[in-house]
Protein backbone atom coordinates (compact mmCIF):
# COMPACT_ATOMS: atom_id res chain seq x y z
CA UNK A 1 0.00 0.00 0.00
CA UNK A 2 1.37 3.52 -0.16
CA UNK A 3 2.07 5.41 2.77
CA UNK A 4 0.42 8.26 3.77
CA UNK A 5 1.82 11.73 2.17
CA UNK A 6 1.95 15.06 4.12
CA UNK A 7 2.44 18.44 3.92
CA UNK A 8 4.83 19.19 6.85
CA UNK A 9 5.06 18.62 10.37
CA UNK A 10 3.82 22.40 11.20
CA UNK A 11 0.06 22.21 9.35
CA UNK A 12 -0.42 18.50 10.49
CA UNK A 13 -2.62 18.02 7.23
CA UNK A 14 -2.28 14.35 5.56
CA UNK A 15 -3.08 14.60 1.66
CA UNK A 16 -4.03 11.11 1.26
CA UNK A 17 -4.67 8.33 3.38
CA UNK A 18 -4.45 4.31 2.12
CA UNK A 19 -7.61 2.27 2.55
CA UNK A 20 -5.86 0.64 5.67
CA UNK A 21 -4.93 3.99 7.39
CA UNK A 22 -8.48 5.13 6.64
CA UNK A 23 -10.07 2.22 8.60
CA UNK A 24 -7.67 3.17 11.23
CA UNK A 25 -8.52 6.89 11.47
CA UNK A 26 -12.83 6.03 11.04
CA UNK A 27 -12.23 2.84 13.64
CA UNK A 28 -14.06 1.14 10.96
CA UNK A 29 -13.15 -2.62 9.46
CA UNK A 30 -12.18 -2.95 5.26
CA UNK A 31 -16.32 -3.42 4.63
CA UNK A 32 -17.66 -1.02 5.79
CA UNK A 33 -15.35 1.63 3.92
CA UNK A 34 -16.03 -0.47 0.79
CA UNK A 35 -19.74 0.47 1.32
CA UNK A 36 -18.93 4.21 1.25
CA UNK A 37 -17.05 3.79 -1.72
CA UNK A 38 -20.07 2.03 -3.12
CA UNK A 39 -22.81 4.66 -1.96
CA UNK A 40 -20.92 7.49 -3.29
CA UNK A 41 -19.85 8.54 0.16
CA UNK A 42 -15.58 8.51 -0.62
CA UNK A 43 -13.93 7.95 -3.77
CA UNK A 44 -10.56 6.03 -4.03
CA UNK A 45 -7.92 7.04 -6.19
CA UNK A 46 -5.98 3.86 -7.34
CA UNK A 47 -7.16 0.99 -9.67
CA UNK A 48 -8.23 -1.36 -6.59
CA UNK A 49 -8.23 -2.56 -3.10
CA UNK A 50 -4.44 -2.56 -2.69
CA UNK A 51 -3.85 0.79 -4.04
CA UNK A 52 -6.68 2.55 -3.07
CA UNK A 53 -5.89 5.76 -1.71
CA UNK A 54 -8.09 9.21 0.19
CA UNK A 55 -7.97 12.26 -0.10
CA UNK A 56 -8.39 14.84 2.33
CA UNK A 57 -12.05 15.44 1.49
CA UNK A 58 -12.88 11.52 1.06
CA UNK A 59 -11.45 10.99 4.62
CA UNK A 60 -13.77 14.37 5.95
CA UNK A 61 -16.72 12.85 4.22
CA UNK A 62 -15.97 8.82 5.89
CA UNK A 63 -15.50 10.75 9.44
CA UNK A 64 -18.74 12.09 9.08
CA UNK A 65 -20.40 9.12 8.23
CA UNK A 66 -19.03 7.60 10.97
CA UNK A 67 -20.32 9.86 13.69
CA UNK A 68 -23.68 9.75 11.59
CA UNK A 69 -23.86 5.86 11.95
CA UNK A 70 -22.81 5.58 15.19
CA UNK A 71 -24.66 8.34 17.11
CA UNK A 72 -27.71 8.87 15.01
CA UNK A 73 -27.78 4.93 13.58
CA UNK A 74 -28.29 6.28 10.10
CA UNK A 75 -28.00 3.67 7.13
CA UNK A 76 -25.40 3.80 4.34
CA UNK A 77 -28.24 5.19 1.62
CA UNK A 78 -29.08 7.86 4.75
CA UNK A 79 -25.52 8.44 5.49
CA UNK A 80 -24.97 9.33 1.86
CA UNK A 81 -28.06 11.85 1.18
CA UNK A 82 -27.53 13.72 4.67
CA UNK A 83 -23.79 14.34 4.00
CA UNK A 84 -24.82 15.47 0.22
CA UNK A 85 -27.57 18.25 1.71
CA UNK A 86 -25.02 19.06 4.56
CA UNK A 87 -22.43 19.84 1.51
CA UNK A 88 -25.20 21.56 -0.86
CA UNK A 89 -26.39 23.85 2.54
CA UNK A 90 -22.53 24.94 3.31
CA UNK A 91 -22.14 25.95 -0.53
CA UNK A 92 -25.05 28.00 -0.57
CA UNK A 93 -23.95 29.50 3.21
CA UNK A 94 -20.77 30.63 1.23
CA UNK A 95 -22.76 32.02 -1.82
CA UNK A 96 -24.81 34.28 0.49
CA UNK A 97 -22.21 35.29 2.32
CA UNK A 98 -20.55 36.68 -0.71
CA UNK A 99 -23.75 38.44 -1.06
CA UNK A 100 -23.79 39.72 2.08
CA UNK A 101 -26.56 38.23 2.88
CA UNK A 102 -25.56 35.25 5.27
CA UNK A 103 -27.53 34.94 8.97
Amino acid sequence: MKKAKSHSDEDNLVDELTLHELCRFCDADKAWVVELIQHGVVEPHGAGEAEYSFSQISVLRAKKARRLERDLGINMPGIALALDLLEERDHLRRLLGRFGMAS
